[in-house]
């Protein structure tokens, strides 16, 4: 089939991608000329593991292409999607001014049958807001579908490949066929293609990703509660998971989370609760936690110094909001180097893959270095903020030898408690 897929960010380049290496022909549309010349060139912009692989084969075989031009894609496809941000409006809503300007781009060109599938996160009834763009701009046939994305940052690829589910809203018949036909390749393992309506389709993946983040946000309670009485949240996280119930994932405390979904996503349900009159309690705090759990260490590393940070030099490993992925947004790295330099401490960091994207954002206010012994020399603590493999088994002789002071905050849990007991270091980690 001809696909277009508008927007080449994390979820539009991996959808393009993807359906490009089962044999559709697709054409990837941005308005960032700089961008496409980049992939056109066979350069992909972000990181995602195995996400290079597919993205050389594909262009090679001819089945990826890339233009800065609407109107190819309009005329490209039967079938394009919209893979577009909708950013955290100032009153936490999601911002659709991407989704309905492109979309009445679309009506304006439409020339021939077209099913536009909404691959964005996007509020429940902007089916039925991009419905009415389209209507206002074109007499053409045409059909809207909620099409939302289950991705993770660092196992895109994987999911996108073989997927859990295919969430599809559709209004009519023909747009669920073809639906079924591009999906078809991805669900022959037996993963099912759940078809609803289109407001069901768009509040499924709220849904889903509040629920996940108030799993997320329930553990690091736990945890914090755990500090308080003198348990263990990695016994009481193991004794839970294995009820199947509750389930294993998402149980992992650690310092909050982050990232370009769940901090969103969260809120734009809570404000869309709002606008229907249904207050999402519950949401109330998930929000309120989270935010402060991204500085939970913060007051012990204070107390650590006895109140005086001023001129402390901090080792900081990890800056991404998760491992594999240089994605920071809302990274709670971030809110711990604020706090860092606002007390007048100084921070040197090392990240595999997102010091690039922090030095973009935070410049020379802090160091880079060119791994975690580097970043550790002569620092006073060392803080660990993201889970990145490379972090787990470090030379522990030499990481003590090439710190000053022997205090390591891990906001991640990533070292056994028994290990580092006896390793020599004073060691802070959360919910043990």
């Amino acid at each position: 089939m001809k696909i277009t897929v508008i927007g080449t960010g994390y979820v539009g380049l991996v959808t393009g991608t993807c359906l490009a290496e089962v044999g559709h022909d697709v054409l990837c549309i941005d308005i960032d000329k700089e961008k496409v010349k980049q992939m056109q060139s066979r350069h992909v912009p972000i990181y995602e593991p195995f996400l290079d692989n597919y993205f050389e084969r594909n262009i090679e075989a001819g089945r990826l292409h890339f233009s800065t031009k609407i109107e190819e894609g309009v005329t490209h496809a039967e079938v394009i999607f919209l893979a577009l941000p909708t950013p955290e409006d100032e009153d936490g809503s999601a911002d659709l001014s991407y989704v309905l300007g492109v979309a009445n781009q679309i009506g304006d060109l439409m020339k021939d049958y077209k099913i536009v599938v909404s691959k964005s996160t996007v509020p429940v009834g902007t089916g039925e807001r991009v419905k009415a763009t389209l209507m206002s701009k074109t007499d053409v046939p045409f059909d809207v579908v909620s099409n939302p994305e289950f991705l993770r940052e660092g196992f895109a690829v994987e999911d996108f490949m073989k997927p859990d589910r295919i969430v599809v809203g559709v209004e009519s018949e023909r747009a669920k066929n073809a639906m079924e036909k591009l999906y078809a390749t991805f669900v022959r393992s037996g993963s099912p293609i759940v078809v609803m309506d289109i407001k069901s389709a768009e509040l499924t993946k709220y849904a889903a990703n509040a629920f996940l983040a108030t799993k997320i946000t329930y553990m690091n309670e736990i945890a914090n509660y755990c500090e308080k009485v003198g348990a263990n949240v990695d016994d009481v996280r193991t004794g839970m998971g294995l009820d199947a119930r509750i389930g294993k994932r998402f149980l992992y405390p650690g310092i909050g989370y982050g990232g370009s979904c769940f901090p969103k996503d969260v809120k734009a349900l809570h404000k869309s609760g709002k606008d229907a009159q249904h207050h999402f309690a519950i949401l109330d705090s998930v929000i309120e936690v989270n935010e402060k759990q991204k500085t939970v260490l913060y007051p012990k590393m204070e107390q650590h110094f006895d109140g005086n940070l001023k001129g402390k030099k901090i080792a900081l490993w990890g800056l991404a909001f998760k491992p594999d992925t240089d994605d920071i947004r809302e990274a709670p790295a971030l809110y711990m180097i604020e706090k860092l330099l606002a007390t007048g401490a100084t921070v040197t960091a090392f990240d595999p893959e997102a010091m690039d994207n922090v030095k973009a954002k935070l410049g020379d206010s802090i160091s880079y270095a060119s791994s975690i012994m580097e970043a550790a020399q002569d620092a006073d603590a060392l803080l660990i903020c993201t889970e990145w493999h490379a972090f787990r088994n470090p030379d522990f002789d030499t990481l003590k030898a090439a710190l000053k002071g022997n205090v390591i905050f891990d906001g991640r849990n990533i070292f056994n408690l028994k290990e580092m007991d006896s390793s020599g270091f004073t060691y802070y980690s959360i919910g043990r």
